[in-house]
């Protein structure tokens, strides 16, 4: 995966917001859409506890921009022919796989996937969380957990750095690896950036910004 990309993250941020006006959330379409361009995503892979949603609407954006693949992992046939219906012309740039999503995950997407968006709500989506967690330290991948307040403690492994986005019905952000390719600039190592979500909610119109800042070598930049 690529180093972030801010122009990419805003473009597949507007693109969704063009996309999703129909969706039931597009907060958090948005946001995802605009995390997964921006740290320019090749094969993103969202597992879905029912039919696919807004949220996988957000990877085909992100997709547009970084010229990606979108996979969606759905638990059957009925969810499937959902799926299709609701994304409409977007389920033309979506593979879909049918089947248990852990086992799919595992046996397919565990090495090349480099954005992993995983439902909530599915029964196994703790095992799965906890298997990106334990197994991806150095790999580059970003793993996000949707309807994340239906999720339990134990969904965050104290041995990663996992943050809970009060976003929509809560979202679980994991990123691993410290080292990062640019095609422009090449590798360069990471480990000495640090950054942090910062949510700021507007009084007056009760609008949630996500704004995430970095901050070099102890030094902070105020958001």
């Amino acid at each position: 995966m690529a180093c972030w990309s801010a122009e990419n993250a805003t473009k597949a941020y507007l693109s969704t917001l063009k996309m999703g006006q129909k969706g039931k959330e597009p907060d958090v379409a948005e946001f995802i859409s605009a995390l997964a361009a921006g740290n320019n995503a090749q094969h993103m892979v969202v597992a879905c506890a029912g039919a696919a949603d807004s949220t996988t609407l957000a990877l085909v954006a992100a997709a547009h921009q970084t010229g990606g693949q979108v996979i969606c992992i759905v638990p059957s046939h009925e969810a499937l022919r959902a799926s299709k219906h609701a994304l409409g012309v977007a389920s033309h740039q979506v593979q879909f796989m049918v089947g248990e999503a852990q086992q799919l995950l595992q046996d397919h997407y565990d090495q090349e996937a480099d954005f992993v968006l995983v439902d909530c709500n599915l029964g196994s989506h703790e095992e799965i969380l906890k298997a990106f967690q334990e197994g991806r330290k150095q790999s580059g991948t970003v793993v996000v957990g949707y309807n994340a307040f239906s999720c339990t403690k134990s969904c965050l492994s104290s041995g990663s750095k996992t943050q809970l986005l009060p976003i929509g019905e809560g979202l679980l952000v994991t990123r691993f690896g410290a080292t990062q390719t640019s095609p422009k600039y090449g590798s360069r190592n990471m480990g000495k950036v640090k950054s942090r979500w910062v949510v700021k909610v507007d009084k007056c119109t009760g609008e949630e910004h996500v704004f995430r800042v970095r901050f070099p070598h102890g030094k902070v930049i105020q958001a």
